[in-house]
């Protein structure tokens, strides 16, 4: 019999990893008193208050700003800053230098440290998403946080459909939208953050764990972690498959085979310039103007390392590093397997 679990084999990994999303009876207890107060919208609540509030001084920051998802979060930052059509939006290092407003998508980062500060602090705001897949979640949700005090005038005005604080309900003095977070999921959040400093911690030592097993292994190479990250919030262990020393087998076949050892995987993002709607010309339809006719330079490009990223990589999803050091090495047993007998996948 082959000693692959694809073919009948015994699965690497022998227990299972810790659910996600994790919950117990502080959710409960949170959402029941959401519940028995009959107050469940954010307006007048103080769960979702109190969330902002902790999540922003978890993280270093003066403001939190509780949104419906992550990208709700850009838009609102985006308006915020009266970004509109037309306007340039470069990559940080050049904002920085530039003395430009520099806005974080902190989406996957939540706790992660540069050089011992968290981040979200270092421009004039961080945004997150509390997605269920995220390292904290309520199903849906998203922040923003900032030091900048005018700064958060003006985006939770949008975020509240234009209002101001103290003003009349039915004032609406610049453009905005319901983007405010239920007194539900801020309750939830709460309760969720409380435990997000101690399962950092076991993510980001699982994954160094990782970094040291899974280099043993011919034609694995893990993400390298630059130096100046103090600490990684790992949304996902990412890891290069070099398919020569792989028997040439596709990377398919080869999460094919880790999925049967009882090793989960996350789906790499696709090269963004692949998608239908660009392929298509459908975004257009959200341009203005001359930008709506313009040739763009990035449909035409080949952008090598972003295929080689999407398409030579492979994901183990966060819930799997909050495992112990056994589950680890279970891990790598299993992918060490799959190199030994890849042959057989050919």
């Amino acid at each position: 019999m082959s000693a692959l679990a694809l073919f009948g084999g015994n699965k690497a990994k022998r227990k299972a990893f810790p659910v996600w999303p994790y919950y117990d009876e502080k959710e409960e207890r949170a959402l029941k008193e959401v519940l028995e107060s009959r107050v469940w919208w954010r307006t007048p609540g103080t769960r979702t208050l109190e969330f902002e509030r902790a999540f922003a001084a978890f993280h270093g920051a003066r403001h939190g700003i509780a949104v419906t998802n992550g990208t709700a979060a850009l838009e609102v930052t985006m308006a915020g800053l009266g970004i509109t059509s037309g306007d340039e939006v470069i990559v940080p290092e050049i904002a920085n230098s530039r003395g430009l407003a520099l806005i974080e998508d902190s989406a996957h980062a939540h706790a992660s440290e540069w050089r011992g500060q968290r981040i979200g602090t270092f421009g004039v705001a961080g945004t997150f998403s509390f997605q269920a897949s995220k390292l904290i979640t309520a199903g849906e949700g998203g922040m923003i946080i900032s030091n900048d005090d005018n700064f958060e005038v003006q985006a939770r005005s949008v975020h509240d459909s234009g209002r101001m604080p103290g003003q009349w309900f039915y004032s609406h003095y610049i453009y905005g939208s319901n983007y405010r977070l239920s007194e539900w999921q801020g309750a939830i959040l709460n309760v969720q953050l409380s435990r997000l400093d101690e399962q950092t911690k076991r993510r980001h030592q699982n994954s160094r764990l990782l970094d040291r097993l899974l280099s043993e292994i011919p034609g694995i190479t893990p993400q390298k972690l630059d130096e100046r990250c103090t600490r990684n919030g790992q949304y996902a262990y990412i890891f290069h498959v070099n398919n020569k020393k792989f028997a040439k087998i596709s990377t398919e076949r080869f999460i094919a085979a880790m999925n049967a050892e009882g090793i989960p995987n996350q789906a790499s993002y696709p090269p963004l310039h692949e998608l239908d709607m660009f392929r298509s010309g459908e975004y257009r339809k959200r341009l203005s103007g001359k930008q709506a006719k313009q040739k763009h330079r990035f449909l035409k490009k080949k952008f090598p390392v972003t295929q080689k990223a999407a398409w030579e990589t492979a994901w183990i999803p966060q819930p799997a590093l909050l495992g112990d050091e056994e589950d680890m090495h279970e891990i790598a047993a299993g992918l060490a397997k799959i190199q030994k007998n890849a042959k057989e996948l050919v």
